[in-house]
């Protein structure tokens, strides 16, 4: 939407017809629906339709049209798929990939037909044509087969049928002009809310600047210095100037999406009028024990799309703040489905608060922005974007395992013989693969497979379309792992690696490895302006550029800390070390007297991260042997929500002696928990944090060394400094706090781990079992001191 002297709307094909037409039942029985993930996958199937087609055929055509309509210009764009010019006339074409057998698609889907008469409309009236031949093309994903459904439409037929389009949508139009003269009123008179901490202007300064010249910055921020809204302000602003026109948070935890939360509710006491919706996942919104969206199974289904319309207008009038808790209330008004009617919540909001999967997982991220790589004024502010490398080689990864194609055999049994047939086959290519593999192989090649994959995703289409029989759960669910398997193929290049591999429970698993995401994520990035990654950890920069935009050029800035360093001690030992050959009875014993040496010096609650759950066994077993001086817990492999809330509790208590928390280093509690003040006064960091060797890790470790980076640093170095920082990163949250960093390995004194140290890091001091008590109680004397002469 822009603001001038017209009044103009901008908006896709696609967005104005799926949501002008829609009516009737949410219903996800039929496996078409997952129509979006066809598409994707079709992308090579377009291209080989088009091309197929002959010289008078022009593919991928922008087209778009302005039309008045009630007191607005329409500006509507979108891209044909084909337009094909004969001598008898011009055809549209519109091409949709699908998994289902085309026999069984007895007409177009109305939205496919109504793209394509858009996309007429709009050519005929730039072309002064009287008439327009409107197509769309059903094409097999499985046998590249295809069915063409065509007919013939007036001009003035298109016409009156476009404008009735618009009518509908002009109530619509009405709120986001109206919201967006409002918002960027707000956004023009609104004061950053605090006097700025120490590098927090140079840091919104430079987001702007970066968001305005259109490109990516990256953020190494220290916690405490206020990023978030060091980066939403000025987000905000240049939305205000027309930088952009929709903000994405993008968050890897919840802790950090309430975080964005707050941060708009205090910009909004402050004056801002700004929209923002939280999208929660399917699950945590669902009024039933397990989604099953059909009208059958909820009774919400029923005729969502006829109310839901209706939930989103009352909900864009009333509400600033979209939550979890406001839209379900909401969805319990209206008897709709709370999820879905949250992704329509989205379209009229300004800003979008969510995980990091709904703007770059190819499963998952919301069509209505990214389908059929459409482009917007979108801002991305990427937080805690450490998180996003190991995130994105698992959205764009994807495996196969032998014994699910056997246990989809047994289910099928009696009910498709042609599909028993097909996963009979890919059985018996999967044996032969086991018989060649030693304990992992890379592969070459998996297209044979990938045939028979194919054949498997067409016929469990046929078989689910009956809506209800015995094992059709467990069928739909290896339906969306071979879709998956499919769909990421499309995606392999050079960026990925290929392997089989016989697992520890003897199963056989292909996995399709994407090593270097980049490329998949700048293709996502691009459909935006510009994108802000920040984090406390986003150390070396180089590593994370590479590996999330793949481009060293990008911006960079680095934020020093605001706090003093004189309020944190920073130790590293030289005796000790948790190398697998120095794990012993000694080397327990002697981080176990570690821990109660540095506990020693002050009452309080201590984190103690270790590298694995069995290291944390020996520790503990040793804490059990003798009474100890403080107070201690554990962590517990797969805590619920609630043993997490009692185990963070415990740092609330008031105690009289030291309380230490025993973690694994990179767990739940390593990062995203904000614990102030005298919550915790110290961290010990057990280990460098090294990932554990297996097949991927070495898969990493032997892809970088071959491109001629450091591929021991790409696999395991950079990744377990990122570990050490975030544990560290716990202790000093805000310039009053004051608390000690243990780093226990005596390879933190080597220059390869020192050289990935923040630069506030240059105070390390080497000590030993012999002198850390005293060290610590010199450090804690220092600051008792400091506390007294203070006013």
């Amino acid at each position: 939407m822009g603001a001038g002297e017209e009044k103009i709307i901008t908006i896709s094909v696609r967005n104005l017809v799926e949501f002008v037409l829609r009516s009737g039942d949410l219903d996800n029985r039929r496996t078409s629906s997952a129509e979006k993930d066809a598409m994707q996958a079709g992308s090579r199937i377009h291209r080989k339709i088009q091309k197929s087609m002959g010289a008078g055929y022009q593919a991928e055509v922008k087209l778009s049209c302005q039309m008045r309509e009630g007191e607005f210009v329409f500006r509507v764009e979108g891209r044909a798929d084909g337009i094909l010019t004969e001598a008898g006339g011009v055809t549209i074409d519109e091409i949709k990939g699908v998994y289902r057998s085309l026999f069984r698609i007895e007409e177009p889907e109305p939205v496919h037909m109504a793209q394509a008469m858009c996309y007429a409309y709009f050519y005929s009236r730039e072309k002064g044509l009287s008439s327009i031949g409107i197509q769309v093309t059903y094409c097999s994903l499985e046998t590249e087969e295809t069915r063409r459904f065509r007919e013939e439409k007036s001009f003035e037929e298109l016409e009156e049928w476009f404008r009735g389009l618009l009518h509908e949508y002009v109530k619509w139009a009405r709120y986001l002009y109206s919201h967006g003269l409002k918002r960027d009123a707000s956004i023009r008179d609104l004061p950053f809310p605090y006097p700025y901490r120490e590098g927090q202007k140079e840091l919104a300064v430079a987001v702007y600047r970066s968001i305005a010249r259109k490109r990516n910055l990256y953020i190494q921020a220290p916690t405490g210095i206020g990023k978030t809204l060091a980066v939403i302000y000025p987000a905000l602003k240049a939305v205000g100037e027309g930088l952009g026109e929709k903000i994405f948070y993008l968050t890897a935890k919840t802790i950090t999406r309430t975080v964005a939360e707050e941060t708009f509710h205090l910009l909004g006491e402050k004056g801002l009028y700004y929209t923002t919706v939280t999208v929660t996942a399917k699950e945590k919104l669902c009024v039933l024990e397990k989604p099953d969206c059909n009208p059958q199974a909820c009774p919400r289904a029923a005729g969502h799309f006829d109310r839901v319309n209706d939930a989103v207008y009352d909900i864009i009038h009333q509400e600033r703040e979209i939550t979890r808790q406001v839209i379900l209330e909401y969805a319990e008004k209206y008897q709709v489905c709370p999820f879905e009617f949250c992704l329509d919540i989205t379209n009229w909001c300004d800003g979008i608060i969510c995980d990091y999967n709904y703007v770059f997982d190819p499963n998952v991220r919301l069509k209505r922005y990214f389908a059929e790589r459409a482009e917007g004024e979108y801002l991305f502010l990427v937080d805690e974007a450490h998180n996003l490398v190991s995130r994105a080689r698992e959205m764009y990864s994807a495996a196969l395992v032998k014994e699910d194609v056997l246990a989809a055999r047994r289910l099928a049994k009696g009910k498709s013989p042609r599909l028993v047939k097909a996963l009979d086959w890919c059985n018996r290519l999967m044996l032969e693969m086991k018989r060649e593999c030693g304990e992992w192989e890379i592969l070459e090649s998996v297209a044979p497979l990938m045939q028979t994959v194919s054949g498997i995703c067409g016929e469990l289409e046929e078989l689910l379309e009956e809506p209800a029989f015995d094992g059709r759960e467990e069928l739909l669910e290896f339906y969306f792992q071979v879709r998956d398997f499919s769909m990421i193929y499309e995606l392999t290049d050079d960026c990925y690696r290929m392997y089989s591999q016989i697992r520890e429970d003897g199963s056989f698993m292909v996995r399709l490895f994407c090593v270097d995401p980049s490329g998949n994520l700048s293709a996502c990035l691009k459909q935006g302006n510009a994108a802000i990654f920040f984090s406390a950890t986003l150390l070396p920069v180089n590593y994370y550029k590479e590996l999330l935009s793949g481009n060293k050029e990008e911006y960079a800035v680095y934020a020093n800390s605001p706090f003093k360093q004189e309020n944190r001690l920073l130790i590293a030992a030289s005796d000790v070390s948790s190398r697998y050959v120095r794990r012993n009875r000694s080397e327990y014993e002697k981080v176990a007297e570690y821990i109660r040496r540095i506990t020693s010096g002050k009452a309080g609650n201590y984190m103690v991260f270790l590298p694995s759950y069995q290291y944390m066994d020996h520790v503990a077993e040793i804490f059990q042997e003798r009474e100890q001086d403080f107070d201690w817990i554990r962590q517990k492999s797969r805590m619920g929500e609630r043993e997490r809330e009692e185990f963070l509790e415990q740092f609330e208590l008031e105690r009289s002696r030291p309380f230490v928390a025993l973690c694994v280093m990179g767990g739940v509690f390593s990062e995203g928990i904000d614990l102030k003040a005298e919550r915790l006064i110290g961290a010990v960091i057990v280990g460098t944090g090294l990932p554990q060797v297996n097949t991927e890790q070495e898969i990493l470790k032997r892809y970088f060394d071959e491109k001629g980076r450091r591929g021991f640093d790409f696999a395991y170095q950079y990744p377990g400094m990122n570990k050490v920082l975030q544990a560290a990163g716990r202790v000093i949250r805000t310039g009053e706090d004051c608390g000690v960093i243990a780093l226990l390995d005596e390879r933190f004194l080597y220059a390869g781990s020192r050289s990935l140290f923040p630069r506030e890091w240059n105070d390390c001091r080497v000590v030993n079992l012999e002198n850390v008590e005293k060290t610590v109680k010199d450090f804690w004397a220092g600051r008792e001191g400091v506390s007294e002469a203070s006013p």
